[in-house]
């Protein structure tokens, strides 16, 4: 079963097939460039009755166009009743606590137990064909061991509209970090980092592009030629310790990469607590803390990074929503072992 969609290129039209389609297509259809450049590829477009698969094809002010939407196909992903944490849902999106240790989204090696399975089980028939498949809309993730809050779109239209402000970086995101160290702008030594520079109020901004890492596959790097562009902000929120050796962050996203505020972090000397990955296990002296506090630390198990605040226009209300997650137990009883 599928359905037609047709209309006109209008007024002084891009010379290219795809780019035009992305102009003009109908609002309410909601086919984000990703999907029109599939459409295209797969046959499923034609202008002035005439398939076209080249996205590259010239087209013209008044060419007639046609596409062809096949109805979504069910998803492979199996729904399994797992309980989440629902902060905020409606007809077209929700937002989920996601606690650490659940994986976003299915791949090899963990192909069940995930958020979307858990998604796919609470959401039933209610969800629509978002990218072509009938499956909840991933709009960004969080890693396995970082908790807090998601929004995945259950609608086309939601998908569409969330995944413009997120490739804008007009979405609100802030995270609180636990860190080894204190970021302070009066230190000479990170002053000379590269990529490092000071805003007002002592807020830590990093700059720098992401890669994968030439030799681990599984990290990533910072580079500074190539990649993609990444920029995290840090503000010292708490210090723990006589003299301070822990942090405690507001760390804000301008963009959101794979890994971001942990690698960048780590590229200024700042690792997350129990990131196994970044941080690295750094001993920390007993006396510089309350008692039992530096045991915490070292047996915390997961890098200590919540998302905490998230926050957009609903992309078919347009209403402002933000919303807020409390710490996970395990992060406020370190908190209190710090603080004694």
């Amino acid at each position: 079963m599928s359905d037609q969609l047709s209309f006109a290129i209008g007024e002084n039209p891009p010379g290219r097939l795809d780019k035009a389609l992305a102009r003009d297509v109908p609002e309410q259809a909601s086919l984000s460039r990703t999907r029109l450049a599939r459409l295209i590829t797969d046959g499923a477009v034609t202008v002035n009755g005439t398939p076209v698969t080249d996205a590259k094809a010239r087209v013209a002010e008044g060419d007639s166009i046609t596409i062809t939407i096949e109805a979504a196909q069910e998803s492979h992903i199996l729904p399994e009743a797992i309980p989440l944490d629902i902060v905020f849902e409606d007809d077209d999106l929700i937002v989920v606590n996601k606690p650490a240790g659940m994986v976003v989204h299915p791949a090899p090696g963990t192909p069940s137990g995930t958020l979307v399975n858990a998604l796919m089980a609470h959401c039933g028939d209610s969800l629509s064909g978002v990218g072509g498949v009938a499956r909840p809309g991933i709009v960004h993730r969080i890693d396995k061991d970082t908790s807090g809050l998601l929004v995945v779109a259950k609608t086309d239209a939601a998908h569409h509209g969330l995944a413009a402000q997120f490739a804008a970086h007009t979405a609100e995101r802030s995270y609180a970090a636990l860190c080894y160290g204190v970021p302070d702008a009066s230190d000479p030594r990170l002053r000379g980092v590269r990529g490092v520079s000071f805003e007002t109020g002592g807020m830590l901004k990093i700059t720098s592009h992401l890669d994968r890492h030439k030799t681990d596959r599984q990290r990533q790097a910072v580079i500074f030629e190539g990649g993609r562009h990444a920029v995290t902000r840090a503000r010292v929120q708490q210090s723990f310790g006589s003299p301070p050796v822990v942090a405690l962050l507001e760390c804000r996203l301008e963009t959101g990469r794979t890994h971001q505020i942990r690698v960048h972090l780590a590229h200024v000397g700042h690792g997350l607590i129990g990131d196994p990955v970044y941080g690295g296990r750094r001993k920390i002296a007993a006396k510089a803390l309350p008692e039992g506090a530096a045991e915490a630390l070292a047996a915390f198990p997961r890098q200590a990074l919540h998302a905490a605040t998230l926050g957009f226009e609903h992309p078919v209300s347009k209403e402002i929503l933000r919303f807020d997650a409390p710490l996970p137990e395990d992060f406020q009883n370190l908190l209190a072992a710090l603080t004694g």
